[in-house]
């Protein structure tokens, strides 16, 4: 039993861990097909083989690895770990659109979550909902005022904090 994403990893990644620009840019093209057809079709749940996925998205097994390892956050379901993945392997998961949208936000994959076919799945305003929705879960607000270079040190010691904590 051939290992899928081992497969992926190996064509994908160079010997110096970086990514083969060309195997990249063939995938994301054939990604973006998947994702369009999921939507236009506003496909649900996913399941069969790795190898019956591989025929009915048109894909290579290895790329159906590649394709489970982008989604696998956005929804549940998705067998871990990856590595194991054959072309026997059963896979079944449900897609939640939105959860979906904020994941490929939340990833920067601007190709993808501009997508004209989402217009199928969200109103204009509902996708800037999600974007904005996605974007303000990782702001981070402080509560406490930052602490200055010249304020007194927070650990009481008398010290300037750029001559105590706050010293590099």
């Amino acid at each position: 039993m051939a290992l899928v994403y081992e497969a992926w990893k190996r064509v994908s990644i160079d010997p110096q861990n970086q990514p083969v620009k060309h195997i990249w840019d063939d995938y994301m093209a054939k990604e973006r097909v998947v994702y369009a057809n999921i939507l236009k079709n506003k496909t649900t749940r996913i399941e069969g083989t790795v190898q019956k996925l591989a025929e009915d998205l048109r894909l290579l097994p290895m790329h159906v690895a590649a394709f489970l390892d982008g989604i696998h956050e956005a929804v549940d379901g998705v067998p871990h770990p990856l590595d194991e993945l054959t072309e026997e392997t059963e896979i079944a998961f449900d897609i939640d659109f939105a959860r979906l949208y904020k994941q490929m936000v939340a990833y920067k994959a601007e190709e993808l979550y501009n997508l004209p076919e989402w217009d199928n799945i969200f109103t204009e305003e509902e996708r800037r909902e999600l974007y904005t929705e996605q974007k303000k879960s990782h702001t981070v607000v402080r509560s406490d005022p930052k602490t200055g270079r010249n304020d007194p040190c927070t650990c009481n010691s008398g010290k300037k904090y750029k001559k105590c904590c706050g010293a590099a």
